[in-house]
């Protein structure tokens, strides 16, 4: 039922907005590995052996916030930059209502729904990007990495050049659409945990799992949803499962356990329906492989291919988001060698704080990109 709908629409949207800086911008000869036209396996060992080394201090990589980060108020004078003004508009008209009167004067209530704020942190994070290559451009023109949480994972594509914004939008307003009514088909949530070195995620869960199936619920949920910092985690299931969680948290050795507030229990089983029109819509956009390095939610791995891109971002929605695991890949380094410069764009600092907790050198070269500039 939605492919017809798309098919129509994507073509449309190509041309809307276009290009923003950094879609125009382009590795330079010495940071590619190989030829332009190359496939990805091919490069890959050419990329460990053959890049000549260079000082990381004079790179950087974007991080780019997911849903959780939204507020009210967010994007408030970011219009005065260029581009910006353009990309809101094509929002309204791919969205069909004005997602920045929404952004900048809510209501919480409607901007809080899943279909609301998934496109609303996507475009304020990219908005965010744009006020970053105005005031600073070198950290654009030398960014060789970025990565995103969860739909934040969109908008790092779209920055790294892999996909065009319309048609990245339009696929996260499907993606959010179909994620707030899989969300509605059992009552379900995602619980914040903090727990001590002896706790035992998984296990936890299990017994969660176990206390559901004694209430007479039939294949409950109850699973690790998001991998965010050495012994921090968000698990996610059906209601009765984390309040089960909550009522033993001292006992399963949680210090804290906090439900968050959304609609459902993303990235996981419960998300399954979410999956086809999000598979639908992204065999009708055009993906391409990244320019820089762009890390994905399902594995922590880089993203090598057009078809690997389409296949993670649809697993992303019902796997555990491995944040943790992608910042050890992306801060990697030999003992004694520089970090980049990072940078926040979008909404909140949870990220920077995730960075704090994983790596605590590499986050004394974090920045904020503030997305509530003075007018």
């Amino acid at each position: 039922m939605l492919a017809p709908k798309v098919v129509g629409m994507v073509p449309a949207l190509r041309g809307k907005v276009r290009p923003v800086v950094y879609l125009n911008r382009r590795l330079s000869t010495q940071e590619q590995a190989g030829p332009p036209d190359s496939p990805p396996e091919s490069q890959l060992p050419a990329v460990k052996v053959r890049r000549p080394r260079k000082d990381p201090r004079g790179h950087s990589v974007l991080l780019f916030p997911g849903q959780g980060s939204q507020f009210v108020g967010m994007g408030k004078g970011l219009t005065k930059y260029p581009n910006v003004t353009e990309m809101f508009s094509a929002a309204e008209k791919i969205l069909g209502y004005d997602l920045l009167t929404l952004c900048l004067e809510g209501p919480e209530k409607d901007l809080l729904k899943t279909v609301h704020c998934q496109p609303a942190v996507f475009v304020t994070s990219l908005a965010a990007v744009e006020k970053l290559h105005y005031e600073n451009p070198q950290a654009i023109e030398t960014c060789v990495a970025a990565a995103g949480f969860s739909v934040g994972e969109f908008a790092a594509l779209v920055f790294a050049g892999a996909m065009n914004f319309s048609e990245a939008l339009y696929a996260v307003k499907v993606r959010a659409e179909a994620m707030q009514k899989a969300s509605e088909l059992v009552p379900s949530g995602m619980l914040s945990v903090v727990g001590r070195p002896q706790a035992h995620y998984k296990y936890a869960c299990l017994q969660a799992r176990e206390h559901c199936k004694s209430l007479g619920i039939e294949d409950p949920v109850c699973s690790v949803a998001n991998y965010l910092f050495p012994d921090g985690r968000v698990i996610a299931g059906h209601k009765q499962a984390l309040d089960f969680l909550q009522q033993n948290s001292r006992r399963l050795e949680f210090i804290r356990a906090k439900p968050l507030p959304v609609s459902g229990a993303f990235h996981t089983e419960l998300m399954a329906s979410a999956t086809k029109p999000l598979r639908e819509v992204l065999q009708q956009v055009e993906v391409r492989r990244p320019e820089i390095r762009v890390y994905s939610n399902v594995d922590g791995k880089r993203y090598m291919s057009e078809s690997h891109i389409r296949k993670q971002l649809v697993k992303q929605l019902v796997s555990p988001v491995k944040w943790e695991q992608a910042l050890h890949e992306i801060y990697e380094r030999m003992q004694g060698e520089s970090f980049p410069q990072t940078y926040e764009v979008g909404p909140g600092k949870q990220l920077g704080a995730t960075l704090q907790k994983c790596n605590r050198k590499a986050s004394q070269l974090y920045a904020h990109v503030d997305v509530t500039a003075s007018e």
